[in-house]
């Protein structure tokens, strides 16, 4: 009973024209066009840029130009003059809040499509901290499991964030193909909803399956299905505000994310049925029954690959997932993306394209969005804001390069694939499968991923593979 009054809501959020059938042409919406695929996985991890990780991989020609002395070579200029080179350690941990990718500083990074502003971006909006962290770099030495993975099965060496900002307007486009007017990581201000639906809304309305794997406790989870309350959501918008107002409590109202679905605030029934924790994926994953999508989040607190986290925990955590996934019993029909959902303000040498605006709600600071904010201007939140929100006001930009790879049995050996994506692809393989419609502008002109699999031959990795064991 609680599942057909889930799919009833869901429908009723879409509305009568796509829950009756406004529909691409062709087979009705919910039909599969894909069957080889029973199983899309997304393992999004955080804030690194392709050259970052995989700048030195030999595959594609798509990372570093490297010198007479096999270093990157190139470089920036700090404000004072002095040059600053790219740089590694076989250190796995990373320096706390720097570099950044806030809206702003992403701006300043990509400079027009000249990407030479990085280091100025650490000196302009975190004056004070450590402008040559952007320029750092990790090698096969210290990421052997990423290495392994990404020259074994199809490497995307243009995949581009959604925008040219943080975590949140990000993963946001994973979710509904728009940031719907977020431009930063401030998580009291999410009370909204996207115009057409998320994409789960979408899956939900059509009975397929689907789930969020996450690393919170129970007492947690519940809290957030409480504050989600309809009634508690402009008191949230304003707890938040009132949190930043204490600079001590300044990093209690930047909370970190928690759960990727909850970016457009899931009401309880589809948290009930959806939000599920990692225990459930591992016994899910080993005996084939994972749902048609999973979105696996990393744990946001510890092993995100976000500064400060050491870098080698997430490495070791993504590796324990898409080796249950590759052990487990729906392996012979499961597809898994790995990516990263942003470049962390990390360097990378490719400029990002303009891509379709998603719609026409405008990138907005949350004083801009709710006029009722503005009483908090002079706040060590309202200053913080004024500072990483700053830019334009549109989409229609991508972000930086991220480290992408497709596994599945089907994937292509020994494959490259230089087609542009950016989050939305993931959006629009869904709706290939499924025949369901775009949500925005921005996924109906994506590409499907599926340039990376061959599903007419027999799949080339029914075997998995032996990949390497992760750093330490």
């Amino acid at each position: 009973m609680l599942r057909r009054t889930e799919i009833a809501a869901a429908r009723r959020r879409l509305g009568t024209a796509v829950a009756a059938g406004a529909r691409p042409a062709g087979p009705a919406a919910g039909t599969d066009a894909l069957p080889q695929i029973g199983h899309i996985v997304v393992l999004m991890m955080e804030n690194h840029s392709y050259d970052n990780y995989l700048g030195m991989l030999d595959r594609g020609g798509a990372g570093f130009t490297l010198g007479p002395d096999g270093r990157p070579a190139g470089g920036e200029k700090a404000a004072d003059g002095s040059d600053i080179g790219f740089w590694t350690t076989t250190a796995t941990t990373q320096e706390n809040d720097v570099p950044t990718q806030s809206w702003h500083a992403s701006h300043i990074q990509w400079d027009e499509g000249r990407c030479d502003g990085f280091v100025r971006s650490v000196e302009q909006t975190l004056p004070g901290l450590d402008s040559r962290q952007p320029l750092r770099y990790w090698t096969e030495r210290e990421l052997p499991f990423y290495y392994g993975l990404a020259r074994t099965f199809p490497l995307a060496t243009r995949w581009f964030s959604s925008c040219l900002g943080p975590t949140f307007p990000n993963r946001r486009f994973l979710v509904a193909g728009t940031a719907n007017g977020l431009l930063d990581d401030l998580p009291f201000c999410m009370i909204d909803q996207p115009r057409n639906g998320t994409i789960f809304d979408h899956l939900s309305a059509h009975g397929i399956s689907w789930a969020n794997y996450h690393h919170l406790s129970r007492l947690r989870i519940g809290f957030r299905r409480v504050t989600h309350a309809r009634w508690l959501q402009y008191v949230r918008l304003l707890a938040g505000a009132l949190l930043g107002v204490v600079p001590q409590l300044l990093k209690v109202a930047e909370s970190k994310l928690q759960v990727t679905a909850d970016l457009y605030p899931l009401d309880f029934l589809r948290s009930v049925n959806h939000v599920r924790p990692m225990a459930d994926f591992w016994s899910a994953a080993a005996a084939g029954t994972l749902p048609s999508v999973s979105i696996v989040d990393p744990d946001f607190a510890r092993s995100s690959e976000e500064n400060p986290h050491d870098i080698a925990a997430g490495e070791q955590f993504a590796a324990r997932v898409i080796r249950a996934v590759m052990a487990g019993r729906g392996w012979p029909r499961t597809l898994l993306i790995w990516v990263y959902d942003e470049h962390g303000g990390y360097f990378d040498h490719v400029p990002p394209p303009a891509a379709p605006a998603p719609d026409d709600v405008l990138a907005l600071s949350p004083p801009e969005r709710y006029p009722v904010l503005r009483l908090f201007r002079r706040t060590p939140l309202g200053r913080r804001i004024a500072v990483t929100d700053a830019g334009p006001r549109t989409y229609a930009q991508l972000g930086f390069r991220v480290p992408a790879v497709v596994v599945s049995p089907y994937a292509r050996r020994d494959y490259v694939t230089e087609l542009d994506y950016d989050h939305t692809a993931i959006l629009r393989l869904i709706q290939r499968k499924w025949n369901l419609p775009p949500l925005t502008d921005r996924d109906a002109a994506a590409a499907d991923l599926l340039d990376a699999l061959d599903l007419e031959a027999p799949p080339a990795f029914l075997e998995p593979p032996v990949l390497p064991e992760p750093g330490r």
